[in-house]
C-alpha cells in the first residue's frame, strides 16, 4: 500500500517537473526564435506576413501576354507615357554654361563650300558636385589717426573700424568651420576622428581635440542660451513626448568606463506651432530626471511603459501610454510562431485589436484642420473606445490561460498593467495613439552613437545634448542645419543674448516660417 502511495507521489512530482520543463523549453524556444528574427529577419512590424514574393517582384508581376503601355498622340509625333521622376533640382542653382562651337576654318558647307551660320543649338544638363574646399579669411581692421593732432596736440586719438567678434576668441575657427564640423558629426554621424582624417587628406592638420574644443565652447557660449529658452517654451506647452536611450561616457565620476549613462529626449506634440526637440544627458535612468527637467510643466506626457514615469512624476503631469508598444509585444509573440499557426492565434487577435485602433487614427487624421482635435476626441469616444473595452475584456479573459513568461503572456500582462495610461488617449484630441513621435526624434542620436560609440567626458556629453537639440529643432522647423548654425555663430557673439535670444530661435531665422 505504501509502495503504491509512493509511486503515485513520484508520478505526480514527475508530471509537475515535466510540465515545468516543458514550459521552460517553450519559453527558451520563443526567445531563440525571437533572437533569430531580430538578427536575421525584417524589423518591420507590418501586419501582412505572407510576403514571400516581396523580393521577387519582377518575376511575380511579369506577364508576357500583357499589352505594351498606351501611346498618346502629341502633335506631330507619338511617344510613350512616361512615369514622373521624384528627382528634382532647385531652380536657383547656379548654372555654368559650356559652349561648343566649330572653329572658323571648319565652318564651310560640305556641299557648296560657302560659309556656315548658326541656325540653332542643342543642349543637355548635368548636376556637377563640387567637394568642400577650405580658404583663409583674413580680417584686416584699420586704425585711424588725426594728422592735425599728430602735429599740434599732446595726445593723438585713435579710431578703429568696426569688426565683428569671432566665434571663439584667440582661435582660427570660423562660424562656417564650426557649423560644418557640427553638421558632419550630429547630422551625418561622422565621428571627429574620421573628420580629422578627411582634413588631413586635404592637406589640413586639424586634430579631433581641437574640433572637440570648438564644439564644446560654442555649445556653452552660443547654443546653450537658445537651449535654455527653448526649454522654457517646451514646459509652457500642454502636450509633450518623452523617451530615453543609453549612452557611454568614459570619464564619469563614480562610474566605470563601461557603465551606462542615458540621453533623455523631450519634444512637443502635433499641437505645437513651432516644434521643439530637446535632449538631456543624465548619468542614470531614474525618474527624478524627467521630474526635474519638466519642473513647471502642467499637461499630458506621452511615454512608453517605463515604470519610473508612473512613480516619480508629479500629479500635474498626466502620463499617456503608447499603443505602439502594446502592439509591438503582440507582434513579437506572433513572429515566433510557425506560419501555419499565426492566423488563428491569440497573438494575432491582440495585434488585430491594435491595428483597428491605428486604422481609425489614419481615418481621423482626415478631419478638417479647424476642429481637428475636438472632432478627433469625439470620434475616438464613439468609435475607438468600444474597441479598447473589447480588447481589455478579451485580454482579461485569456490572461489566466497563457504562460506568464511566454511572449504572449508578457504582451497580455503589459496591456493590462498599462490599461490606465493607454486609455488616457481618449481624454483629449491633441493626444496621439503612440509615442512614435519621440522615438523618431531620438533616432538621430541612436544612429550617431553607432558611429562615435561614446563620449569622453560628461562635459562633452552635455554639449552633445545641446547641439543635437538645436540641430533637430532646426530640422523640424524647416531650417538647413549648416546654414542655421553658421548664422547663429556669426550673430550670437555680437548680441546681448539675455535680451535677444528669441531672434536666434530656429523658427525666427528660417524664411519659410
Amino acid at each position: 500500500m505504501k509502495d503504491n502511495t509512493k509511486t503515485e507521489e513520484t508520478v505526480t512530482i514527475t508530471k509537475a517537473e515535466y510540465e515545468s520543463l516543458k514550459q521552460q523549453v517553450a519559453w527558451l524556444m520563443e526567445q531563440l526564435n525571437l533572437s533569430k528574427h531580430r538578427q536575421f529577419g525584417a524589423s518591420s512590424e507590418k501586419t501582412v506576413y505572407d510576403q514571400g514574393t516581396i523580393f521577387n517582384e519582377a518575376e511575380s508581376s511579369a506577364n508576357e501576354k500583357a499589352s505594351e503601355p498606351d501611346i498618346e498622340e502629341v502633335k506631330a509625333y507619338r511617344r510613350k507615357k512616361s512615369h514622373k521622376s521624384s528627382d528634382r533640382l532647385p531652380p536657383d542653382l547656379p548654372v555654368e554654361i559650356i559652349e561648343y562651337e566649330l572653329p572658323e576654318e571648319e565652318r564651310i558647307c560640305p556641299d557648296c563650300g560657302e560659309q556656315l551660320h548658326v541656325m540653332g543649338h542643342e543642349s543637355r544638363e548635368e548636376l556637377k558636385l563640387i567637394p568642400a574646399k577650405a580658404i583663409i579669411t583674413r580680417h584686416v581692421r584699420y586704425v585711424y589717426a588725426c594728422r592735425n593732432c599728430e602735429k599740434n596736440a599732446e595726445q593723438v586719438p585713435f579710431v578703429k573700424a568696426v569688426i565683428p567678434e569671432p566665434v571663439i576668441k584667440g582661435s582660427f575657427a570660423s562660424p562656417e568651420a564650426v557649423a560644418h564640423i557640427a553638421t558632419q558629426k550630429f547630422v551625418m554621424a561622422i565621428p571627429l576622428y574620421r573628420q580629422e582624417q578627411e582634413w588631413e587628406r586635404n592637406g589640413i592638420l586639424l586634430s579631433r581635440q581641437t574640433m572637440s574644443n570648438w564644439l564644446i565652447r560654442c555649445a556653452e557660449n552660443w547654443l546653450k542660451p537658445i537651449y535654455v529658452r527653448m526649454h522654457e517654451l517646451l514646459c509652457a506647452g500642454e502636450v509633450l513626448h518623452a523617451d530615453e536611450t543609453t549612452m557611454q561616457v568614459l570619464k564619469e565620476v563614480g562610474k566605470g568606463a563601461h557603465s551606462k549613462s542615458y540621453m533623455w529626449l523631450y519634444r512637443t506634440s502635433c499641437d505645437a506651432k513651432h516644434p521643439i526637440v530637446l535632449y538631456d544627458y543624465q548619468p542614470t535612468r531614474l525618474g527624478k530626471h524627467p521630474a526635474e527637467f519638466l519642473r513647471g510643466f502642467h499637461g499630458f506626457l506621452h511615454t512608453d511603459g517605463y515604470a519610473e514615469y508612473h512613480r516619480k512624476l508629479p500629479d500635474a503631469i498626466i502620463v499617456v501610454g503608447c499603443w505602439a508598444h502594446c502592439r509591438r509585444k503582440f507582434d513579437e509573440a506572433l513572429k515566433v510562431l510557425a506560419e501555419k499557426d499565426r492566423a488563428d492565434s491569440a497573438a494575432s487577435t491582440g495585434k488585430d485589436f491594435c491595428d483597428r485602433l491605428f486604422d481609425l487614427e489614419r481615418e481621423f487624421a482626415g478631419l478638417t484642420p479647424d476642429d481637428n482635435f475636438e472632432a478627433r476626441r469625439k470620434a475616438r469616444s464613439k468609435r475607438s473606445k468600444p474597441i479598447m473595452e473589447e480588447f481589455f475584456t478579451w485580454a482579461t479573459k485569456i490572461n489566466k490561460d497563457v504562460l506568464p513568461q511566454s511572449l504572449l503572456g508578457q504582451a497580455i500582462r503589459y496591456a493590462l498593467n498599462e490599461r490606465l495610461w493607454l486609455e488616457r488617449v481618449l481624454l483629449d484630441g491633441r493626444l496621439e495613439l503612440s509615442n512614435n513621435r519621440a522615438e523618431r526624434s531620438i533616432k538621430p542620436f541612436v544612429i550617431g552613437r553607432k558611429n562615435w560609440l561614446f563620449n569622453n567626458t560628461p562635459k562633452g556629453a552635455a554639449a552633445s545634448a545641446i547641439i543635437y537639440s538645436i540641430i533637430e529643432t532646426a530640422k523640424e522647423n524647416g531650417s538647413n542645419p549648416f546654414e542655421y548654425l553658421t548664422e547663429v555663430f556669426r550673430k550670437a557673439p555680437n548680441l546681448q543674448l539675455d535680451s535677444t535670444v528669441d531672434s536666434l530661435l530656429p523658427w525666427n531665422m528660417c524664411g519659410d516660417n
